[in-house]
């Protein structure tokens, strides 16, 4: 969270809103450790990875909806769920994000 933290605050700071999402389980090869972070902002602005691969296109359209409705989510991906096709994933990385609104 560290890495991320003077860019959450830079934000905060001019009035944005973020939307942080956080690696809560893990298997097989998953390139980000549980409670990796990244947050992101409605105007595009992106700090750190949940992920490095396709799956954080699908947490940062996640991360969007919860901006615009203030709803969280918890996001599930992994090799027997469908979901992991969608995305492009193809070996077990990154299990459940979840995201959601600071302000």
């Amino acid at each position: 969270m560290r890495d991320i933290l003077k860019d959450i605050e830079k934000w905060i700071d001019t009035g944005e809103t973020i939307a942080l999402a956080t690696v809560i389980q893990t298997w097989g090869s998953s390139p980000r450790k549980v409670g990796s972070h990244m947050a992101f902002t409605l105007s595009g602005k992106i700090t750190g990875s949940v992920s490095g691969g396709c799956v954080e296109n699908a947490v940062i359209e996640a991360g969007y909806q919860v901006l615009k409705n203030n709803q969280p989510q918890l996001l599930h991906f992994g090799v027997a769920d469908e979901t992991a096709w969608e995305v492009g994933l193809a070996c077990g990385e990154i299990g459940r994000a979840s995201c959601r609104e600071r302000v």
